[in-house]
């Protein structure tokens, strides 16, 4: 029977020995096997990728020449397949012959309504043998498999990264390029890939197109979706090597990862500082620019980040979404909420190297270590006085500026300082919010209560270095000091007797009186 006559007849005479699938002819057959035994004798020189037949190894290698040898004779696009060339060609001619019966959708090549129809079917006919995972096509199951091969056979010629497939190195040479080819209509902003651009139009539509089937929440991307589930599942199968540390994405892992290799990618072009993440490069830019791009519409200020932007509007609604399960307080902060919640546990996480005290914030820790290198960060110009925290150094510039921000609506009295206004506000209230549960006791300062719970605890925190006798309060170790130094720092103005207590000096002036 002539060639000719197979192809009316359907005739398939030849049949595989592993899955009985039959072929008209013997080369086909052939072609065919060679999937089950692996065979790949056709090997490129430039990367060592192997292929079955040599018109996959010419094509692999018209990659790497760039050589792209069909042009288009109506935009002049090139491609490196005569296959492609045709598809192409196709646009131009506005042909969509294939039509699915369920949707309507139409399309120009047959194959692709195979690939389509495989949505409305469920059909996933290619199956990952590593982990199982199933695709609708061939290409995605190709592109997955290089996950596990750890594959990248498209590398960039400036800068030598890989990408798995010929798209993604496409988008990233445009990054070198600086090319953006697809413009949005509504805004005119570029972009350099078809579906970022697709992305962004979301915003303007408001097409939210992917689903939570658990809680019914829109997404504009699929990504976010997939993202949203793992809340739901508690699913976090991204583990750290280094500590065990498990997250929901890959992303935040490999931020993690970056602290234990101290790896910081992200390069500020304008004074080279290094960050971790792109979203803290963008937001560190916003500080040379100035830019506040988040305005609030009840008072008009302006932020640089959008968290600060929506904690700041929590304190016009006086929504505080994180209650204490213990005392029933609320936080409009969830590091406020964490913290407070270490009050009740007693946990103090942060253990100083050097004296072993423990701390419950790790700003704390960081304040106390200062006492032992004696880091002193901020100095002022006017007196040359140092300090170890900004928020004192500012503080301490108002005494030079004469500014006195915070005005008592009661009686008129000016301070310097938020602390000092808000102690003052109580003696006209008569309120004492901190109470001793021990004995009862309420003080209307949280630091005053604190030193009173040291009588009930015995604890003196405050030790002399030179006799080793410790003290409840600081004040006390201070003026004990001042035995060893000899230092007596109240004079009185009558006599000029020095005294190294102010008690002392008070009783001493009552003899001038008399």
């Amino acid at each position: 029977m002539s060639t000719a006559q197979k192809k009316h007849t359907d005739e398939k005479p030849f049949a595989c020995i592993e899955c009985g699938k039959c072929f008209r002819y013997p080369s086909l057959m052939y072609r065919h096997q060679q999937k089950h035994t692996g065979d790949k004798p056709h090997t490129c020189s430039e990367c060592e990728k192997s292929f079955c037949f040599p018109s996959l190894l010419y094509r692999h290698q018209q990659i790497h020449k760039g050589k792209k040898s069909y042009s288009c004779d109506e935009c002049e696009m090139q491609f490196s397949q005569k296959i492609k060339l045709t598809r192409h060609t196709q646009k131009h001619v506005g042909e969509k012959a294939q039509l699915c019966s369920e949707c309507g959708k139409t399309f120009r090549f047959p194959e692709a309504l195979i690939q389509h129809f495989r949505i409305h079917t469920g059909e996933k006919p290619y199956t990952c043998s590593e982990c199982g995972k199933s695709f609708r096509t061939r290409w995605s199951f190709d592109t997955h498999q290089r996950i596990h091969t750890g594959e990248k056979p498209y590398s960039c010629k400036v800068c030598d990264r890989c990408f798995t497939h010929l798209s993604g190195l496409t988008q990233h040479e445009r990054r070198h390029t600086g090319e953006k080819p697809y413009k949005c209509s509504e805004c005119g902003k570029s972009f350099n890939s078809l579906t970022s651009l697709g992305r962004h139009q979301r915003k303007h539509s408001g097409e939210r197109p992917y689903e939570c089937t658990v809680c019914w929440k829109g997404f504009r991307e699929l990504s976010s979706l997939y993202t949203h589930q793992s809340i739901h599942t508690g699913e976090t199968p991204f583990a750290c090597t280094e500590c065990g540390q498990a997250f929901r994405l890959k992303a935040t892992l490999q931020r993690h990862q970056w602290k234990h290799t101290g790896e910081k990618p992200y390069k500020c072009t304008e004074c080279g500082k290094g960050l971790s993440d792109l979203s803290s490069l963008y937001n560190h830019q916003l500080i040379h620019t100035g830019e506040k791009p988040f305005h609030c519409s009840e008072c008009g200020k302006a932020f640089r980040l959008k968290t600060s932007f929506q904690q700041h509007k929590q304190i016009h609604t006086g929504e505080k979404p994180y209650s204490c399960s213990d005392c029933g307080k609320g936080f409009r902060l969830k590091a406020c909420f964490m913290q407070h919640q270490q009050i009740h546990t007693g946990e103090k996480p942060y253990v100083c190297s050097e004296c072993g005290k423990a701390f419950r914030l790790k700003v704390s820790l960081q304040h106390h270590q200062w006492r032992h290198t004696g880091e002193t960060a901020f100095t002022c110009i006017e007196c040359g006085n140092m300090f170890r925290f900004q928020r004192s150094f500012q503080q301490h510039l108002k005494i030079h500026k004469g500014v006195k921000l915070f005005a008592c609506s009661d009686c008129g009295k000016s301070f310097r300082l938020k602390d000092s206004f808000r102690k003052h506000q109580q003696m006209h209230t008569s309120e004492k919010l901190y109470k001793c549960s021990e004995c009862g006791k309420a003080f209307r300062l949280k630091g005053s209560f604190q030193k009173h719970q040291q009588i009930h605890t015995g604890e003196k925190p405050f030790t002399c270095s030179e006799c080793g006798k410790a003290f409840r309060l600081k004040e006390s170790l201070q003026l004990h000091q001042w035995r060893h130094t000899g230092e007596k720092p109240y004079n009185c103005t009558e006599c000029d007797k020095s005294f190294s207590r102010p008690a002392s000096l008070h009783i001493h002036q009552v003899t001038h009186r008399k």
